[in-house]
């Protein structure tokens, strides 16, 4: 088992066009994800947003209840159309009293297939190995465990009527 990445993968009922939207759309992004942007997501630049909850599922929504108005930054690292969307972040960085800005950052990755079925999208986290390692099991956790949850939310929304 790796400690640096992890890997879920969820076939998309949804044609391709809806799911790249949802992944590379800081809006449709954040309504899925459960974060407010300050603007749109482009390749190479820094973004800030504000953790509001996911407005696509109740039950998740509930459990991002505890970290609402979380500062949430990332940096978007490529925009493949229709292939792949990446970003980096600082993973499980929840503790609104630390300042995580000096550690390295991980990489999540969004490949997409088109199948006869659908879309097989691909969520990919790496660079746990490079973080502190006071923290690294707990952020692979939690990230681990989070994106189960995300990529069934992200499956919900691109699956229902637009």
């Amino acid at each position: 088992m790796s400690t640096d990445r992890f890997e879920k993968k969820i076939l998309l009922r949804a044609p391709l066009a809806r799911v790249w939207q949802a992944l590379v759309d800081s809006d449709n992004f954040g309504y899925w994800f459960g974060v407010r942007f300050d603007g749109p997501f482009v390749a190479g630049q820094p973004i800030h947003g504000v953790l509001v909850g996911t407005a696509v599922n109740a039950e998740v929504a509930d459990m991002q209840k505890t970290h609402a108005g979380l500062d949430f930054n990332i940096t978007i690292d490529r925009v493949e159309p229709q292939r792949l969307f990446s970003f980096r972040w600082h993973p499980h960085a929840i503790d609104k009293n630390v300042d995580y800005s000096s550690e390295p950052t991980t990489l999540v990755s969004f490949a997409l297939q088109e199948t006869a079925e659908g879309v097989m999208l691909t969520v990919t986290e790496s660079g746990f190995d490079a973080l502190p390692l006071a923290r690294r099991a707990t952020a692979f956790a939690g990230n681990e465990g989070g994106w189960a949850i995300m990529v069934k939310v992200i499956g919900e929304y691109v699956e229902q009527p637009a």
